[in-house]
Parts: structure tokens; C-alpha cells; sequence
């Protein structure tokens, strides 16, 4: 790390007591995206104005870092971006910082000239529903944060002694989520994932993720590139329902342009006869990659001791407008472990 980044006990840029008129000072609490490109705009706008960085961690770049897979270093470029902030001689970077433990608010609002506060959720987004609190249900901070390294959570040891995994949302990392769970370890030992991560999924014997969304296909928030990846990924196939999808394909031309290339292919995958090299692959593929749509989770079941989930329970939903409503009716998927992006 370079000199510009300390962990080390931090001294406010100026006493709490002064009231000299100096160079206009900063705060920003929270060193991911958001902070870094504050600090940069700041420096574009004014010649003299000085930064300091403060982050809970004791390294930088938030979700850049512990967020975004493994498998996409391209993604992180704009490390380097940041990077080259951090080379600025009025920027400063603060590690194991807690606002609110070590400095509060108000000293800092009284130490600087502004604080501007550019961190996000600290704490898990609940789902409300019974058994979300049973051992193999994780959150998307948590699950995703433990294959990338997060400090803290490299002892989650989640359950991957199953056949079956539930992801609930159909967001990028939703899909992040499905692949690193389906890629092949050969695969996974090239890229930057953590070593304990890379050790559990090497003893992984799960063999089909279930994507499952509220809504229907025409409301997937993943990307198109997202999906081809999934579609192209050694040793597993896609398994769409057709039922899904035969009616959208009817459809075709009152298909926002802004989700054409995406919805196209998810209805090619489902309806049309395969590539010769895409079905030969699929059909000696060992994993399957699932999309469920129309279903909202109302319960996670415990298994026969209650030592662990071993599934979940679903509204069957349909589609008014864009809003999904419960048709009354359920149905469950077994699984041992849950992951939720919602």
C-alpha cells in the first residue's frame, strides 16, 4: 500500500479549538467509489481544498474491493483512478476509523470545513419472513464479502455440502453469486478469489443454483453480459422454463430497446435449438443454472433437526403492470443453502 494510505491513529487536520481560516478541509467518511470520486471533484473544483479520508476497514476502495467477483478483474480498474487520487498531496487516507467510536460527528464537523458522509448500509436488508435466522441463510453483504476477502468474515463457512442453492433476486450480483458457486475450481484457482473460499468451493458438491425472482423475465435487472457468461460456462447449462418465455417471444416488438439484446437472449436459450457446440456441452454438463421467476419467498424451512435450512417456501405470483401479486397459491424448493439479494 502506498504511503498515501495509513491505518495508523489519525490526527484531526486541525485543532478542534482553532479558528484560523485556512485552507477549506474536508472529511469524507467512507473510501469506496462514492469517496474516492467526492475527493476528485473536489480537487477538480478547488486549487487549495485538502481531503481526508476516513474508513471503519483498514484498506481502501469499499466495494470495488470486497463487492465485485473475483472472476471480473476488469471491473477494478478504476483502482488505478483511485489510486492516483491518493498520490494528491492534500489527500490523506485513515483506516480502522469507527465514526461514532473513535471521533464522533460533531468533532469532526467542528475540525472541518465540511464532512461529507459517502459510505453505504452497514447492516443486512431483512426479508421479515420465519427461518431467516436458521443457519445457511446468508445476506448478500455477507456471502459475497466472504469469497472476497472481507476481514471478518473469512470464518462464515457456508454449507456447500448440498445439491441444491436458492438464490433470491435477479440482479448482477445475484448472477455473480450463481457463477462463482457453478465455475469449474480450475477456473476460480486463476482468479483473485481468497484462499478460503477457493478451499470450500473445491469440496463443493453443489450441482444447481435457482436464480428466483419476484416478477417475470421482462424485469431481470442482470445484464445481458452477465447471462452469456452463465450461458457459455464450462460444465453447466442453463435450464429455462419455456412457459416463460414463449409468450414474450411474441412479443418481440414492443420490447424496450434498452432490454431487447437481454430478453432476445433469454429467449433463444430457452426456445431455440441449441449451437452444436453449446448442446454438446450441455448435454454432458454435470451443474445447472436455473432462472424461476414469479415466485416472492413467504418462509425458509428448517431441516429435521433444525440445524440448518433445507428449504424454501414461495408465493406463486402473476403479473399486474409491472407488480407481482400473490396468486394464493406456494410451492418449495429444496435446498441447504440460501443466499438473498433483494
Amino acid at each position: 500500500m502506498m504511503s498515501r494510505f495509513s491505518s495508523v491513529p489519525f490526527p484531526l487536520r486541525r485543532s478542534l479549538a482553532t479558528t484560523v481560516v485556512r485552507n477549506p478541509q474536508i472529511a469524507i467518511i467512507g473510501s469506496g467509489p462514492a469517496g474516492f470520486y467526492t475527493a476528485q471533484q473536489i480537487f477538480k473544483g478547488h486549487e487549495t481544498a485538502e481531503v481526508d479520508v476516513y474508513e471503519r476497514l483498514p484498506v481502501p476502495f469499499g466495494l470495488v474491493r470486497f463487492g465485485i467477483a473475483p472472476d471480473h478483474p476488469d471491473v477494478k480498474n478504476c483502482i488505478s483512478t483511485f489510486n492516483q487520487i491518493a498520490k494528491n498531496r492534500r489527500f490523506r487516507f485513515f483506516g480502522n476509523v469507527n465514526i461514532g467510536t473513535d471521533v464522533n460527528v460533531e468533532e469532526l464537523r467542528k475540525a472541518y470545513s465540511a464532512v461529507v458522509f459517502a459510505y453505504g448500509a452497514a447492516d443486512d436488508k431483512l426479508l421479515g419472513i420465519p427461518g431467516e435466522d436458521l443457519k445457511g441463510v446468508y445476506s448478500a453483504r455477507s456471502f459475497v464479502a466472504w469469497y472476497n476477502g472481507l476481514p471478518g468474515l473469512e470464518t462464515l463457512n457456508p454449507n456447500l455440502d448440498t445439491d441444491s442453492v436458492v438464490v433470491l433476486g435477479q440482479g448482477n450480483v445475484a448472477i455473480d453469486v450463481a457463477r462463482i458457486l457453478l465455475t469449474p475450481v480450475d477456473i476460480l484457482r486463476t482468479t483473485d478469489i481468497t484462499e478460503h473460499s477457493l478451499a470450500s468451493l473445491c469440496k463443493s458438491r453443489v450441482k444447481r443454483v435457482h436464480v428466483v425472482g419476484r416478477r417475470g423475465p421482462l424485469q431481470v435487472s442482470f445484464t445481458p453480459a452477465e447471462l452469456r457468461e452463465m450461458v457459455k460456462l464450462p460444465d453447466c447449462r442453463p435450464v429455462f422454463s419455456k412457459t416463460n418465455f414463449e409468450e414474450i417471444r411474441q412479443m418481440s416488438q414492443e420490447i424496450p430497446r434498452t432490454r431487447k439484446r437481454l430478453t432476445e437472449l433469454m429467449v433463444k436459450t430457452a426456445l431455440d435449438e441449441p449451437a452444436p457446440e453449446d448442446s454438446a456441452r450441455w448435454t454432458n454438463a454435470r451443474k445447472e443454472f436455473h432462472l424461476n421467476f414469479l415466485r416472492s419467498p413467504s418462509k425458509f424451512l428448517p431441516n429435521s433437526d433444525s440445524s440448518g435450512v433445507k428449504a424454501v417456501q414461495f408465493h406463486i405470483n402473476r403479473l399486474e403492470g409491472d407488480r407481482a401479486i400473490s396468486t394464493g397459491q406456494t410451492e418449495e424448493l429444496q435446498c441447504g443453502l440460501v443466499s438473498i439479494y433483494i
